[in-house]
């Protein structure tokens, strides 16, 4: 984690801005927790763990100027609350979202390059980001609405 940690370190200073004791903290609970997709208030509450003297604006501020910097993404799953997720080079995937329960559940997108490449090809049109989110039913959301 201290290699990823650097980046984001790096990442911040050439941008202006310092790695403080409270940023560190938000980036290593999101790093220990990548599959997880945060609320602002859960994020804050996890921090909370670890270093008592965080605030919930210092969560807000941060993760504002995380989302300008490219270190977390904002997700809009159609809910009251924006949710985040640390932005891991390489990494790109899309989401199950269970309208029951709000499990959210990752996919990676595979098959999705060749689709997309097509799709630049056909319409000459340069893709730089996507999104895709599937609204469902989790496997334990399907069997209590069926009585299993």
């Amino acid at each position: 984690m201290d290699n990823e940690m650097k980046k984001y370190e790096n990442k911040l200073s050439t941008n202006g801005y310092k790695l403080t004791l409270q940023r560190r903290d938000i980036i290593s609970v999101l790093l220990e927790n990548k599959d997880k997709h945060f609320s602002a208030d859960e994020l804050f509450t996890e921090v909370k763990k670890i270093n008592k003297d965080v605030g919930l604006a210092t969560i807000y501020r941060s993760l504002e100027l995380f989302c300008k910097l490219g270190i977390t993404r904002q997700l809009d799953f159609d809910s009251p609350y924006k949710y985040y997720e640390i932005k891991i080079e390489g990494d790109h995937h899309h989401h199950f979202i269970c309208v029951e329960c709000g499990k959210i559940i990752e996919f990676d997108d595979k098959m999705m390059g060749k689709f997309e490449k097509s799709l630049e090809k056909e319409y000459n049109f340069k893709i730089l980001d996507h999104r895709i989110k599937f609204y469902g039913l989790c496997n334990e959301c399907e069997k209590k609405l069926k009585g299993d």
